[in-house]
């Protein structure tokens, strides 16, 4: 509030915060209508904000800069794809076109969620304006659900990114959330209520110090080749395709799409099934059978997704999913975190050999490189 009335003068303020989001299970699901399961997590981009009686927006954003924007103008951009000004735009747009009344305002912005590290920064921001639109001009009445969708189509349209609805979801609703996304722009949601910290285990992200931001075309390649495989069957997206089927026709599918193609088809099949058992798992309390659920999302996403790394001279993520089975042992399962090619790992840890893990992993990553998480 302090840094607002420094850049913006006094006014009435109003705060707003938004968190950032940790994919449990269904790597690469969402956008072929899997099934995942996320939650929110205890890291935040907060806003100090002020409405303003005109269309402007200035947004204040701390390490980053002044952002101003016309409301009046919401067309696309080319300029502004892979910018915090498309994002913004693009979420006004959708509110827009949704029938929502939209607004200038100028606030102030701090983030504790790392930016390009796989923990959902630009989902958070995207449901943080869309949040401050709702409370400011629509009485508070958008729901998470319908904020997330005007999120990933900003994130899709505006900013340049093909990707699904998970994000978006989990940072809007808190907690944790199993998502069934079968029937195209209604997605199925069921919360879920699961003490990790009561079951002897930490939530540990490590920052790898790998961005997202140069890898656009990595995630929209693993979206491209899985919807190649899917037309084989005559399909737009592989939701339905079981591993049998894709087996029987591994011949066409290689001829048609490729071999990364028929690998990457392999792991949605497993993929999307295993993060529906991940949430039954929880939901009967059986963390055993959720942690070897993980270690074989871990394994597929290596194997068959390969998301792990985008070239061979930087395999960051490589190297913090070797250490960390390395020093774990029994004591913890690691994974490749969110898209990948870099950013992060998650790993799940026995609260004893916390801060032996956390230790090894900032000697090679940087002092505060892994962080103890908790989900909301």
């Amino acid at each position: 509030m302090n840094s607002f009335k420094t850049h913006f003068g006094p006014a009435d303020v109003h705060i707003f915060d938004a968190p950032g989001r940790t994919e449990l299970g269904g790597n690469h699901t969402d956008h072929q209508n899997g099934q995942v399961l996320a939650a929110a997590v205890d890291i935040f981009i907060t806003a100090a904000v002020t409405a303003t009686s005109d269309s402007n927006i200035e947004i204040y954003s701390e390490g980053y800069g002044l952002i101003k924007l016309d409301t009046e103008d919401l067309s696309p951009l080319e300029h502004e794809k892979g910018t915090t000004a498309g994002l913004i735009r693009g979420v006004l747009s959708g509110l827009s076109e949704e029938g929502y009344n939209i607004g200038g305002f100028k606030a102030y912005v701090k983030s504790d969620v790392p930016a390009g590290s796989g923990l959902s920064s630009s989902a958070a921001f995207e449901i943080l304006i869309g949040s401050i639109q709702s409370e400011l001009y629509n009485d508070g009445d958008i729901s998470y659900v319908e904020l997330a969708k005007i999120g990933k189509f900003a994130e899709n349209e505006y900013f340049g990114k093909p990707c699904g609805l998970m994000d978006q979801i989990a940072c809007a609703s808190g907690g944790i959330v199993y998502i069934d996304f079968a029937y195209e722009g209604c997605p199925i949601i069921e919360e879920i209520d699961f003490d990790f910290a009561g079951c002897g285990y930490d939530l540990c992200i490590t920052n790898t110090g790998g961005s997202h931001a140069d890898l656009t075309d990595d995630y929209a390649a693993v979206t491209e080749e899985m919807r190649a495989v899917a037309k084989v069957f005559g399909q737009e997206k592989l939701r339905g395709i079981t591993t049998n089927q894709l087996l029987e026709a591994a011949n066409e599918i290689r001829t048609k799409a490729g071999d990364r193609a028929l690998l990457r088809a392999l792991h949605f099949a497993g993929e999307t099934a295993r993060a529906g058992a991940q949430a039954e798992a929880l939901k009967k309390g059986e963390f055993e059978e959720f942690l070897k659920l993980v270690k074989e999302s871990a394994d597929s996403s290596y194997k068959l997704l390969q998301n792990i790394y985008a070239s061979p001279e930087a395999q960051n993520i490589a190297v913090a999913l070797a250490v960390s089975e390395s020093v774990l042992g029994d004591d913890g399962v690691c994974r490749v975190h969110g898209g990948g090619f870099a950013g992060t790992v998650q790993a799940f840890v026995k609260k004893e050999a916390c801060q032996r893990y956390m230790a090894a992993m900032d000697k090679i990553f940087g002092d505060g490189a892994c962080m103890l998480r908790s989900i909301l």
